[in-house]
């Protein structure tokens, strides 16, 4: 049997929706035991995503985030179900939330009071905006970071109306920082014998998501819009849309020009530099996208291609789903039958030749490891007496 990187490590997961279930998944899919601690009766709040469905089998979006975990569904205000945590707590090496600070502490499970317990604790925070500052209260959510970040401003093209990205930037990309803080802790753990506490927030993985623009603002007070080159944009076709990266060559113009079969543009004086094309962006695009809309993607594509452009078709999620390319890559992953069909799952992005991934826990129904977990308590118990 392959040992997987975290085998032996044990997380208790008190995480909900995408921000530390993203997190929490990962560190499960590369061997940690993760224990879900859900309310009894509704649990995580992504099992209601779609629906009522309160065991989660035939609900995509809590599938999707939960494989290789088991659930514990307790009542946090029971102090026998308190001290069953505390006790699992002891022995664990991780244990993760992403409620608003001051949620755990209330219920007596805040930092301060588990290194007393576990002085190796790994504590690991998700919140909104942070754990102090003006909005560590507020209610975190990927749109809002989106929008009070800067990230939802920022726009390819100016006469784009400001609008909600579609998919939730801020929740993966802090919970991928999550993971990453956790393994750092880890690591520094095995050198100081000493656990610490590891906190992100939405609002800085935004922050952080524009390090190339923010620091050209604080360096030299510009605008830096890598879509909003003049070379650069989404196109349709006769039966599609492309996008083209006019980047990276001496004179990117002329082969697009060449590709296109038109008149070399390069040669004119003003376009004959990227300060030119820019100033004359919103021109540049109306001759592409005259050109592009008289033939199909695939030409096009062939046509980019010849002369070293980058250039891509615009695709719908389920085409990316059904290309070869994400089957090869080992993408898409098998977890088991409900009465509602096959559990289909996204893969780890992370390919690692000596630890694959695997569903080895199917996404778990509410509550689906209790007696497991609470036997094992009994007998933890049972010892320390």
């Amino acid at each position: 049997m392959t040992t997987l990187p975290l085998d032996g490590i044990r997380v208790i997961d008190f995480t909900q929706v995408m921000l530390g279930p993203s997190c929490t998944q990962v560190l499960a899919d590369y061997g940690a035991e993760v224990i879900k601690i859900e309310k009894v009766k509704i649990g995580d709040l992504s099992r209601w995503s779609l629906g009522s469905d309160p065991d989660g089998l035939n609900n995509p979006v809590f599938c999707s985030l939960n494989r290789n975990k088991k659930s514990l569904a307790l009542d946090l205000k029971d102090p026998t179900a308190q001290k069953s945590v505390l006790t699992l707590i002891e022995t664990a090496d991780v244990v993760v939330n992403n409620f608003r600070p001051g949620v755990m502490e209330r219920m007596g499970f805040g930092y301060e009071d588990l290194k007393k317990i576990n002085p190796r604790l790994i504590y690991a925070v998700g919140t909104g905006f942070g754990l102090s500052g003006p909005y560590q209260h507020k209610g975190g959510q990927d749109v809002l970071a989106q929008a009070v970040s800067g990230v939802m401003r920022r726009k390819s093209d100016s006469s784009h109306p400001t609008s909600i990205y579609a998919t939730p930037l801020a929740d993966y990309s802090a919970g991928m920082h999550l993971v990453q803080g956790i393994l750092l802790a880890l690591l520094q753990r095995d050198k100081s014998g000493e656990g610490q506490q590891v906190a992100v927030s939405l609002y800085n993985s935004m922050i952080a998501m524009q390090m190339q623009e923010g620091t050209t603002h604080l360096m030299r007070q510009k605008d830096l819009n890598w879509g909003a080159f003049p070379l650069t944009g989404v196109f349709e076709t006769t039966d599609g849309a492309i996008v083209m990266v006019g980047a990276f060559k001496p004179n990117p113009l002329r082969d697009i020009c060449e590709a296109l079969e038109i008149e070399d543009l390069s040669q004119y004086p003003h376009y004959k530099d990227f300060d030119a094309q820019m100033a004359l962006r919103p021109e540049l695009q109306a001759i592409f996208r005259d050109n592009f809309a008289k033939n199909s993607t695939a030409h096009w594509i062939e046509r980019l291609e010849g002369v070293d452009i980058l250039c891509a078709p615009v695709r719908s999620l389920p085409e990316a789903l059904k290309d070869e390319q994400t089957v090869i890559n080992k993408m898409i992953l098998e977890a088991g039958e409900t009465a509602a069909g096959p559990i289909r799952l996204i893969g780890s992005p992370i390919d690692m030749s000596s630890a694959q991934v695997t569903v080895r826990i199917a996404p778990p129904r509410l509550g689906q490891h209790n007696d497991e977990i609470l036997a094992s308590l009994s007998e933890l118990q049972g010892d320390a007496a």
